[in-house]
């Protein structure tokens, strides 16, 4: 299989893999923002014998005052879903979107901190598949995509360090909080989504589209660590990375731990630091 820093698989090692390891679990997670037709996208077209994964409804909880949009799911409602996708102890797992990995980097990061070990994004996604002449399987019945038998995987959290708020107010003035927003939103000039615009006082703008070749691939690992050594990463004692609500950043968390950078992820990120009215808000490109 090849890999970087157990992370990312290509489209080649992937078709090579599905062919000898019975027990594989790929899971399709089509989702962007303002895009709500993921479960349409995926039935026009995915990795053969791929399941469909709902981010707002499996990888996320209800999201609410103090919260955030996207918040941690609780723990036996994420060991059910990943029950109804096949996954039993031991299976190799596969995540992947047609955006950069961006959406299906919330699946790896959350199997990877509920205690799965072997659980890859494809680097480049359903782009890199295409590329690489693969099929594409389409149009299943409405309920094809749940496999039988289920999987009885036990989930265990806590693999991956958590920030909460303060612990992120702490860590932007002692070591390294990246924002991984587009760079307009962690300045203040556009917040679509949030009431307030800006960036948590003391955060590093570290926009996600960044980690990507021009193909959604990632960047080779010499690259992103001179990336992310440049920001402050290389001195930091420790790092943390938020977005606009923990999508994102755990692409950032990714991209960090490809080259070589242990990181927290806080989230909550922007939509829980700003429900908050007395938490300060720092606009511009100092980081405040």
């Amino acid at each position: 299989m090849t890999e970087r820093s157990g992370v990312l698989i290509d489209a080649e090692s992937l078709h090579r893999l599905r062919a000898s390891e019975p027990a594989l679990v790929l899971l399709d997670v089509r989702w962007a923002l303002g895009d709500p037709d993921g479960r349409a996208h995926y039935r026009a077209g995915h990795l053969p014998g791929a399941v469909y994964v709902d981010l707002e409804t499996e990888l996320a909880g209800p999201g609410g005052a103090g919260r955030g949009r996207h918040p941690l799911p609780e723990l036996g409602e994420l060991q059910e879903a990943a029950r109804s996708w096949g996954i039993r102890p031991g299976s190799p797992v596969v995540a992947y979107d047609d955006v950069g990995c961006l959406s299906a980097a919330r699946a790896w990061w959350l199997l990877r901190w509920a205690g799965l070990p072997s659980v890859r994004l494809l680097d480049g996604g359903l782009g890199a598949w295409r590329r690489a002449g693969y099929g594409l399987e389409s149009t299943p019945p409405a309920d094809a995509a749940r496999p039988t038998p289920r999987g009885d995987v036990t989930l265990s959290p806590g693999a991956l360090a958590v920030l909460g708020a303060e612990d992120s107010a702490t860590l932007a003035r002692s070591g390294l909080l990246l924002d991984a927003r587009a760079p307009e939103r962690y300045r203040g000039e556009l917040e679509p989504v949030d009431p307030r615009a800006g960036h948590v006082p003391g955060a590093v703008s570290a926009p996600t589209a960044a980690n990507l070749r021009p193909d959604g691939t990632f960047l080779e690992a010499s690259e992103l660590a001179r990336r992310f050594a440049a920001l402050g990463a290389g001195s930091a004692e420790a790092i943390g990375a938020y977005c606009g609500s923990g999508i994102t950043a755990a692409h950032e968390i990714a991209a960090l731990t490809i080259a070589g950078f242990e990181a927290a992820l806080y989230p909550g990120s922007w939509s829980e630091w700003v429900s908050d009215p007395d938490r300060p808000v720092a606009v511009g490109e100092a980081r405040g």
